[in-house]
């Protein structure tokens, strides 16, 4: 296989050599969005990690005043861990061409999601009116910027997830969304395993 045919090929079109067809020794092309989630993955990491160990670094000085985190967050820890759980019923179904199986998954994924965002929001209101503003201690100041950065996350998923299920409903197979499904439940998975991240080093700390 020449190179050009390599950096062109695009196996997830109907038609695409698959892997297993390949001759040996050529190098399989991944799609383009799957490349393209995998460097944000990367880079989303490289983000979190940084803010964790400037986390643990800002609590050693004598300035630190732990807060109570509200009980909310259980409740949204559990939304988030239901709309994964979606995520995955919504794959497995686009494996298996479930059309139905794979609507009910994105719209149970997408409305679990929203009512995390909507949870977090009110989270912070109940801080806010007891008193708990960001500028009066850094303890505050992390929480809501964790939060923050993690809800901004959660929200460039939903337009990927928005554009899934425009395509479906109006009237898109169901081999013509697997992959974005596919990628868009990844993604929550990461998401979902950043937010444990955080809340035990909210919770913990």
């Amino acid at each position: 296989m020449s190179l050009l045919r390599q950096i062109t090929e695009k196996p997830w079109l109907p038609g695409s050599s698959r892997p297993e067809d390949l001759p040996e020794g050529s190098v399989y092309a991944l799609p383009a969005p799957t490349i393209a989630v995998r460097l944000i993955l990367a880079v989303a990491t490289v983000i979190f990690t940084l803010f964790v160990v400037a986390y643990g670094d800002r609590m050693a000085l004598p300035d630190w005043r732990p807060l109570s985190e509200p009980g909310l967050l259980w409740g949204n820890t559990l939304l988030l861990i239901l709309s994964s759980a979606a995520w995955h019923w919504a794959t497995v179904s686009a494996r298996q061409d479930r059309l139905d199986g794979v609507k009910t998954g994105l719209l149970a994924a997408g409305g679990l999601a929203f009512a995390f965002l909507v949870g977090q929001y009110l989270a912070w209101q109940q801080l806010s009116a007891a008193g708990y503003y960001a500028e009066s201690n850094p303890a505050n100041a992390f929480f809501y910027l964790l939060t923050a950065v993690h809800g901004a996350h959660l929200l460039g998923g939903l337009a990927a997830w928005g554009r899934a299920v425009v395509k479906l409903w109006r009237g898109g197979e169901v081999a013509k969304v697997r992959l974005s499904v596919e990628l868009c439940a990844v993604y929550w998975h990461f998401l979902l395993v950043v937010w444990f991240v955080l809340f035990a080093l909210l919770l913990f700390t």
